[in-house]
Formats: structure tokens, C-alpha cells, sequence
């Protein structure tokens, strides 16, 4: 029996016959894949870590849920007990509504005393003559949450009739206030003898930073408060006393107005960022909402829910509107380079298999046929390259969010497959044997073309006017004004290439009388190059343009921080007292000279909420913050930080104002202060003391502090000097400055600029939007040289039979390595100078709508001194991209023409000629 011979298979015939195309078309829909499928899950995964970071890494004061229940005189003992206390804590927590859960082994219950209570023993210390306050506290866990450093926890119960008690005290507290166990404090009671409170042990807090500790700041560390009367403030000790919460009903017996508390310390482990809106909703209700009443149906009618948990939510929030468009165009950026770059190597590879194409379509296959032939070859490539693609992006990037990331493998393998079948269709619409030659300089556009252009062009028109009315701190991202750059790039490719023949044209007039050949017949070949050259152009342009608005994002970012960090410090450095009145001790400015790397250190006097009379002889209705100063170091000092330089001769003149009974001293102040002095003089009655002032300059910003209403005077003819901030310029060391500040002085603390600049950047959403834009931006410009390299080994075959012949016929080596160079080089300084003007007119397009302040700086509260930051072309970022086009073209044009100059020509001859 005769066998019919059956057909190799098409897809199996062509793999085996082109492995290397192969596995270049999986490796670049794999890296494709890859990168559509991370980005989303990187996105959610900054996104996250920012939400779990804004909670957990705030004050415990901002994220701790606060309930409150007034312990009025009718409130009996047996409901301030700890198993009273207890069960309404478990109430409290079984009323959260999702998502807010509570950290268990931070939250916190007991009774406080509101109003603190002066103690009257004589032997405390009274650092102003007024006696030290103290509040009186039951938390639970006190066990848990401290280590005996001396004698023992408290344990004794006590009623409300107690005349004794016992209590613990922090090490702080110990030391500040001279305690230690046996120690007894009296504290006032209403209609009975005073409450003695003995001292039976010093505990050291366990992590002091956390909620527990730190929701009230003085149950661990005292805080010297300042008492401000006529003269200079007076200060005094706020401390604490710990009870055992079985001596709970003491408290009802005092003045202090008790309440029972429960601190609820937030749990971030569950929360990402989808659970924002819910979070948000749940902490509204919570607080002024039906979850508030269900509070209340647990705990009385009189019970409160304090927290300002929302406000982190708000900045939040506010955070990621404002990133969102910034990363929106890097991903519009990269994902169109991307597509041109799929959309070149499918256009590569119809091209080589043009002449196998006609002769199927001349011999009656269908464009079906065809069409599904060319998609099921690629199909068995792109399909398991995208899917090794998602999966890497999966295990390598921790997110929960699979189905976004899942979408972007699929539409790049939708692009792999669907690509070259249509690029290898589309021009075998109709049979035909030979087609003309398709230059660039002779090409004329079709009306479609020309129709696409013009729609081009609207949208772009409309992207970056949508774009540049947009409110810059309001955020939000969108498609249209996300794709702004890439839609400006693609106009500007669109008017370069109709405007590429031009110049040729003109260049090769003048050429045409030169000496040589290599430059004519380079002119000519670069003006041969086929119009799909356009699509690397393209390419090129869309990556430039998004380096250059990314390089500008990221240097505008820095110089923001650099910015802010000067604003807060007002130097290189800025020593401080714990409090804002605390003068600078005698000796501490020579010690601060006296470091290595001080340049100068310059002492302020600085008092805030100072009342300015908005007009003659009436009180003061607008707080603002005076500056005292020593004329010539404060004016070296703001000329050298760029921060409202002044001569110093405007603040060393003085007068006499009000008939000589109160001198008059001329001012620098803030512009709202000089709006509302104008020209005539106010009277300033302050700390420092009582004068009136007159305006000498205005400006902007003042080293001293940063972005409030302030009048800087000079300090010599205040009434009462007292200098409470050094300002320090020169490049110290941080270790070796808070070492002779240590020693000079106690309760001084020091802050320098570099620290500053780093806690800008404390945010995860910060750093990973940085991340993932810096990567987006090295993704584009990596397919943006794989699109260069495409095209000119596109062309590769061409250029070396071209060589071959020319040597034949007596070209030189040099001279063949000159023509391949020149040929190329049309392009690359098209697509260099191109890129460059198109990035610097998409920056000066778009600044109005970017505000780089939230990208740039952590907290949202901070921002109020900071006047926004505005994105700016950056140089380096505009030069260095376009030069790296043309270094890469020339160096891959003069790689190939020693090659074959290197071969010789008998090779490339018998090849055959290249259409």
C-alpha cells in the first residue's frame, strides 16, 4: 500500500531553522513581560509599605485611638477597679470596625488624673521656685513594659479615702526630680489632708519610643514647662507617678479631675494599600460616626474617641496623589518604548522574510493562512516567554495584587503574537513580484498618516494643558495627563521626520562639490534609508524625552531636600535647648568654635507667638517669631545660605519712638509682616522687651527659622538678651559638634543639615516611587538602544556588501570605517538634538502641573515651610542621554566597518546582492 508523504509542520520547521531568532524574540517578551508585570505589584508594594510606615512610624500621640470616660464625683469604686477596666477594654476592642485592629502589646488602660497636681514638699527641686506637678496614672502592664532598676512594683491596694498610696517612678523621673524608693510626695486632695504618695520602686521602660511610653510623654521622661508671666518665664518640673491599678479608686479621692482611659495602639501587619479607603471610612465612623455610638452603647453616653489617625490617612493619601502622575508618565515612557521596540523586531523579521511571503502569496495563500501560520510561530515563543515573565515578577516582587500584573503579561504577549503577523500582512494585501524602493527622503505621506499625525497632536495639545491647570499639590493621576511626555515625544518624532529630508537635501548640494566620496555617497545612503527607519527615531525620541523629564524629577527632588534641609536647620548645623526659652549657657558658643570643621557658629536669640499690633496703639492681633542678632554674623550668615541676605547696616541703626519713651529699632521681617506694618511703626512687647519697630527690608526667608512670620532685630539693644540657638556653618562632624555641646551644656540637643536631608527621605512610598521611576527610566533607556542597535544591524547586511564593493574598487579602509560612520551619524544627531529640545520643551511644558514637595519630603505637616517645589530642566539630564545615542551609533557604525574591512570582500560578494 502507497503511503501519502505528509507535510513537515510549519511551526516546528521554522523554529529548527531559526533557533536564534527564536530565543531572541523569547528573551525580549520574557524582559517585556517581566517588567509590565512588576511594575503594578511594585507600585502596591511601596504603596503598602508607605501606609504600614506613616502609621507605625509616627508619633504614637498621631496613631494611637484614644477613648475616654470623665470620672465624676458619682463615680463609685467598683467601676474603676481593674476588672471593671478590663471588661470595658475588652468592649472597646470588639467595637473596632475593620480594618483598624488593635496592637495588643502596646495598647494600654487604667484611670489618670487630667489636672496636674502640685507637690508640697520642700525638698523637690523648684528649678524657678515653683514646685514640681505631677500626674497620677494606673496603667496596666507596668510589669510587662519595665524592668525594676530599684526596690519594687507597686502593689498596694487603696480607696478613695486612702491617705497613702503607693507608686513607681522612671529612671528619668528618679533622677530629674530626686526620687528614689522610700522617697514620699504630697499631693493635694479636696476637703482632706494631702495624699501621701510613697516611692517604692524605679523602673527603667522598655522600648520607650512605643505607644506605651510615649502616647503621654511625661509617664517616662519629666518635661521642664515653662510658666510665662510679666518678665522672663519661669519654669517648673511636669513628671509623673505610676500607681498599681488596684489603687485605682485613690485617684476620685484628688483634685485632678480623673478619667479612665483606653490607648489603642494601631496594628499595620494586615493593612496594604487597597485598605486605605476602608481605613479611612472606619476611622471617620469611629470617631464622629455610628461606630462612635456603638462606643458609647458600651461605655456610657459620656465616653470620647480622640485620634488623629486620620490625618496620617490624609497624608497619605496626599502622598500618593501627588506621586502618582510622576510615576504614571515613567510607565507611559517605558511601555511605549517597549511597544516600538516589539513592533521593530517584528518589522525586522517581515522584512527578511519578505521575499518568502510574496512567493506564498504569488503561489495563492491565503492572508488568513498567512496571517495564522506567522501567528501560531509566534505564539509558541511569546506565550511561555510571558508566562516565565509573570511568574519571575511574582516570586521576585512581594505584592498580593496578582491580577493588574497578570493584565500586563497578557498585553504584551497579545503584542508579541499579534504584531508580526500583521506587519508581514499588511503589505502583501496584493500579489506582486517587485516593489520600489521606500526612502525616507522620497516618501510621501498618505492622508491616513497625515490624519493620525493631526490626531496625535490634539491629544498631545490636550494632555499638557490638562496637565499644567492641574493644581500642582493636588495629585491624582490620570491616563491623558500621565501620557503627556510620550505624546509630546511622538509629535516632535512626527514633525522630525517629515523635516528630516530637508536638511539632507540641502547638505548634499554643497557635498556634491567636494573632493571625496565619502561624504556624497554618505549623504546619499542616509538619505536611502527606508521610512520604517522612523520607527527607531521613534523610539529614541519617546526615551530621550522620558529620561530627560525623569533625570529632571530626580534632581529636582534632590535639590528639594537640599532646600528643606537648610530650611530647617538655617546651616550646617543648629544647637537648641529641650525647650524654646532655654537660654545658651556661658561657654557653650567657644565650645562649639572650638570644633573641628566650624567655619562660625552664630548665636540667635528666637522667641515665638510675639503679638505685632495691626495698627498703632491697638493690642496684637497677629503672632509672629522674633529674632534677635548680632548684625554682621547674621548677615555673612543669610548671604552664605542663600536665605534672605541683608546688609548688615539696616539693623544697626537705632532711635528713639513714642517721645523717647520706647526705643525704636529697625527691622527685616516677612512679607505678610510687612503688609501689615506698612509704613508706620508698631509696638512689640515681648520677653525680650517692649519697643516698637519699624520696617528696614522684606524678605522671603531668614536662616533663624523657617517660613514663619519673623521680625529680626538687633539683639544689642534688646532689654533682655538671651541667646537660644546656635546656627553653625562649616562641615562638622556630627559626633564630635554633640560631644562639645554635651559638655558645654545639659539638655541641648543638635540637629545637622545632612540628618535633616535624610529624614526626608524616611517614607518607603518615597523611596520606592525613586526605585521604580529610576528603573523605569533605565528600562527605557535600554529598549531605546536595542532599538538603535536594531535598526542599524537592520541595515547591516546592506552596508557590508556596500563596503565590499567599494573596497573592490579602491576604497581604503579609513575611508569605508568614515562612510559607515557619516551614514549614521544623520540620524543620531537628528534623534540627539531632537531629544534633547523635545525633553527641555516637555519639562518647560509641564513644570506649572508637577510639585516635586511631596515626592521630595516625608511629612506632610513639615511641607507648611516649604513653598513647593517646582520641577526644573536638568543639563545633565537633557546632555548626557543624547551624546550616549551618538557615542553608541558611532561606536556600532565603526564596530561594523572594521569587522568587514577585517573579513576582506570574497564573503561578502558572494553573497549576493542586498535589494
Amino acid at each position: 500500500m502507497r503511503r501519502t508523504a505528509v507535510a513537515a509542520p510549519w511551526v516546528r520547521t521554522r523554529l529548527r531553522a531559526f533557533p536564534g531568532a527564536a530565543v531572541a524574540l523569547g528573551l525580549l517578551v520574557a524582559v517585556t513581560a517581566f517588567l509590565a508585570a512588576a511594575f503594578p505589584r511594585a507600585v502596591d508594594a511601596y504603596e503598602t509599605e508607605g501606609l504600614r510606615h506613616r502609621i507605625a512610624g509616627a508619633a504614637p500621640p498621631d496613631s494611637v485611638v484614644e477613648v475616654t470616660v470623665p470620672a465624676g464625683p458619682g463615680t463609685g469604686e467598683a467601676h474603676v477597679r481593674p476588672e471593671a477596666l478590663r471588661t470595658l477594654h475588652r468592649a472597646v476592642l470588639d467595637a473596632l470596625p475593620e480594618p483598624v485592629r488593635a496592637d495588643a502589646a502596646q495598647s494600654s488602660y487604667g484611670l489618670r488624673t487630667t489636672r496636674p497636681l502640685p507637690a508640697s514638699d520642700p525638698g523637690l527641686p523648684a528649678p524657678d521656685g515653683l514646685p514640681p506637678e505631677f500626674t497620677l496614672a494606673t496603667p496596666s502592664g507596668l510589669g510587662l513594659h519595665a524592668t525594676v532598676r530599684a526596690g519594687r512594683l507597686p502593689t498596694a491596694p487603696a480607696t478613695a479615702a486612702a491617705a497613702g498610696v503607693e507608686a513607681a517612678v522612671t529612671t528619668d523621673t528618679a533622677e530629674s526630680l530626686e526620687l528614689s524608693p522610700g522617697s514620699v510626695v504630697h499631693l493635694p486632695r479636696a476637703g482632706r489632708g494631702p495624699l501621701a504618695v510613697r516611692i517604692t520602686g524605679v523602673v527603667q521602660p522598655r522600648s520607650p519610643r512605643q505607644a506605651y511610653w510615649s502616647v503621654e510623654p511625661r509617664l517616662r521622661t519629666p518635661e521642664l514647662t515653662a510658666r510665662h508671666a510679666a518678665g522672663a518665664p519661669r519654669f517648673f518640673w511636669d513628671a509623673a507617678l505610676l500607681l498599681p491599678p488596684e489603687a485605682a479608686p485613690v485617684l476620685l479621692g484628688t483634685a485632678g479631675e480623673p478619667q479612665g482611659f483606653w490607648r489603642i495602639a494601631p496594628a499595620t501587619e494586615h493593612l496594604t494599600a487597597r485598605d486605605t479607603p476602608a481605613l479611612t471610612g472606619a476611622v471617620a465612623s469611629l470617631t464622629g460616626g455610628p461606630d462612635l455610638l456603638a462606643v458609647r452603647r458600651r461605655l456610657g453616653d459620656a465616653a470620647a474617641v480622640d485620634t488623629r489617625l486620620g490625618d496620617l490617612l490624609a497624608s497619605h493619601d496626599g502622598m500618593r496623589a501627588a506621586i502618582g502622575p510622576v510615576v504614571a508618565v515613567a510607565a507611559a515612557g517605558v511601555g511605549t518604548v517597549a511597544v516600538v521596540v516589539v513592533g521593530m523586531a517584528a518589522g525586522s523579521a517581515a522584512a527578511r522574510r519578505r521575499d518568502e511571503l510574496a512567493l506564498l502569496r504569488a503561489r495563492g495563500g491565503s492572508l488568513g493562512g498567512i496571517g495564522g501560520r506567522l501567528l501560531a510561530e509566534t505564539a509558541v515563543v511569546a506565550v511561555p516567554a510571558a508566562a516565565l515573565g509573570l511568574v519571575l515578577a511574582v516570586w521576585l516582587v512581594g505584592s498580593d495584587r496578582f491580577g493588574y500584573a497578570a493584565a500586563g503579561a497578557g498585553a504584551v504577549a497579545l503584542v508579541a503574537c499579534g504584531v508580526l503577523p500583521v506587519r508581514a500582512v499588511f503589505p502583501h494585501r496584493r500579489p506582486g513580484v517587485h516593489r520600489g524602493r521606500d526612502d525616507l527622503v522620497d516618501a510621501r505621506p498618505s492622508r491616513r498618516r497625515t490624519v493620525a499625525e493631526l490626531t496625535l497632536l490634539v491629544l498631545a495639545v490636550a494632555a499638557v494643558a490638562a496637565l499644567r491647570r492641574r493644581d500642582a499639590g493636588a495629585g491624582g493621576a490620570d491616563l491623558l495627563a500621565g501620557s503627556a511626555p510620550v505624546l509630546v515625544g511622538l509629535v516632535a518624532a512626527l514633525v522630525l521626520v517629515r523635516l528630516y529630508p530637508l536638511p539632507l537635501r540641502w547638505a548634499a548640494r554643497p557635498a556634491r562639490r567636494l573632493r571625496g566620496v565619502v561624504g556624497p555617497l554618505a549623504l546619499a545612503r542616509a538619505a536611502r534609508s527606508p521610512a520604517a527607519g522612523a520607527l527607531p527615531l521613534l523610539a529614541l525620541l519617546v526615551a530621550l524625552t522620558t529620561a530627560a523629564f525623569g533625570g529632571s524629577v530626580l534632581a529636582g527632588v534632590t535639590a528639594a531636600r537640599e532646600e528643606a534641609a537648610l530650611l530647617a536647620t538655617g546651616g550646617d548645623a543648629r544647637v537648641s535647648g529641650a525647650a524654646e526659652a532655654v537660654p545658651v549657657p556661658d561657654g557653650l558658643v567657644e565650645a562649639v568654635r572650638g570644633v573641628e570643621g566650624v567655619r562660625d557658629a552664630v548665636a540667635v536669640q528666637v522667641e515665638y507667638g510675639v503679638p505685632l499690633a495691626d495698627r498703632p496703639g491697638v493690642p496684637g492681633s497677629m503672632s509672629v517669631t522674633l529674632i534677635g542678632v548680632e548684625p554682621a554674623a547674621y548677615a555673612e550668615l543669610a548671604r552664605r545660605t542663600g536665605q534672605g541676605s541683608f546688609p548688615a547696616g539696616a539693623l544697626r541703626r537705632a532711635g528713639d519712638g513714642d517721645g523717647g519713651r520706647v526705643p525704636l529699632l529697625p527691622a527685616v521681617v516677612s512679607p505678610s509682616v510687612a503688609r501689615l506694618m506698612g509704613a508706620e511703626q508698631r509696638l512689640v512687647q515681648s520677653h525680650a522687651g517692649t519697643f516698637r519697630v519699624r520696617v528696614a527690608g522684606v524678605r522671603e526667608r531668614t536662616p533663624a527659622v523657617p517660613g514663619a512670620d519673623f521680625i529680626v532685630v538687633n539683639a544689642a539693644h534688646l532689654t533682655h538678651r538671651a541667646d537660644t540657638v546656635l546656627l553653625v556653618s562649616g562641615p562638622v562632624e556630627g559626633g564630635a559638634l554633640r560631644s562639645a555641646v554635651g559638655s558645654a551644656a545639659v539638655g541641648f540637643s543638635v540637629r545637622l543639615r545632612s540628618e535633616a536631608r535624610a529624614g526626608f527621605v524616611e517614607s518607603p512610598m518615597q523611596t520606592g516611587a525613586e526605585r521604580v521611576y529610576a528603573g523605569a527610566v533605565a528600562a527605557g533607556a535600554g529598549y531605546a538602544a536595542l532599538a538603535l542597535l536594531l535598526a542599524l544591524l537592520h541595515g547591516a547586511p546592506g552596508r557590508a556588501a556596500l563596503l565590499a564593493r567599494l573596497r573592490t574598487l579602491g576604497l581604503s579602509r579609513r575611508q569605508g570605517r568614515w562612510l559607515l560612520g557619516l551614514e549614521a551619524l544623520p540620524q543620531a544627531l537628528l534623534a540627539a538634538v531632537g531629544g534633547t529640545l523635545t525633553g527641555w520643551a516637555a519639562v518647560a511644558l509641564l513644570s506649572p502641573g508637577v510639585d516635586l514637595a511631596r515626592l521630595a519630603l516625608a511629612a506632610a505637616p513639615g511641607l507648611a515651610a516649604f513653598d513647593g517645589a517646582p520641577l526644573r530642566a536638568d543639563a545633565w539630564s537633557l546632555v548626557l542621554p543624547a551624546a550616549g545615542v551618538v557615542v553608541l551609533t558611532s561606536a556600532v557604525a565603526l564596530g561594523q566597518a572594521w569587522w568587514v574591512t577585517r573579513r576582506g570582500s570574497v564573503g561578502e560578494l558572494g553573497a549576493g546582492e542586498a535589494r
